[in-house]
């Protein structure tokens, strides 16, 4: 027996059977591994050119993410691409009600929130959370970074296992707050004169 097509064709018609499949519902796919905020950080590069000495590589924290994603992000500056994915802590003036999700940002001392903008990254120092470094704010929302000790650092409340139980880790009071485990790979890819760029 064989198949005619244009019979079954007109057959379903006249029966009234749609021979359209249905679009699939699915989420477009990140771009070429590419980061969130991409166009704004490549933006605050140039913005910035004076005082960002090394432009290879950078560093995007979509904020716009709960605190149990990988929202941290090393790039690179040459093609856009991600190059690493970490955990990082927001601050909890930034969420009170701890939801893993920034509510607010302030660039007042002793809120301990959060700030969003632009940021170089400075010295590297040892603190009382190990190895860490230093954060400029090169901008009116951010300015104050340095002055308020918002830095680079690992801590234990920032964890997989955490994330993987509660959805979210632990909050800082402001610094960006990586893995223990991930702390030395930070730094060293974003060592001092990079920029660090935060947005949600």
């Amino acid at each position: 027996m064989t198949f005619d097509r244009r019979r079954f064709i007109g057959a379903s018609l006249a029966a009234g059977v749609s021979l359209v499949a249905a679009p699939r519902a699915f989420a477009a796919p990140r771009l070429a591994n590419r980061p969130p905020h991409l166009s704004q950080a490549m933006a605050a590069l140039d913005r910035h050119g004076s005082r960002i000495k090394h432009r290879d590589t950078f560093g995007i924290v979509d904020f716009a993410a709960k605190s149990g994603e990988m929202r941290f992000h090393i790039v690179d500056a040459g093609n856009g691409r991600i190059v690493e994915s970490l955990f990082v802590a927001h601050g909890r003036g930034s969420d009170p009600a701890n939801t893993g999700m920034v509510q607010r940002f302030s660039n007042r001392p002793g809120s301990n929130a959060s700030s969003e903008g632009a940021f170089l990254t400075g010295a590297a120092y040892y603190g009382k959370h190990g190895r860490s470094r230093r954060l400029h704010g090169l901008e009116p929302q951010n300015d104050a970074a340095f002055d308020r000790a918002i830095v680079i650092h690992g801590a234990d409340y920032v964890d997989r296992t955490m994330a993987d139980r509660h959805g979210r880790v632990g909050r800082s009071l402001g610094c960006f707050t990586v893995e223990q485990r991930t702390i030395g790979t930070v730094l060293d890819r974003l060592g001092s004169g990079r920029l660090l760029f935060a947005a949600k």
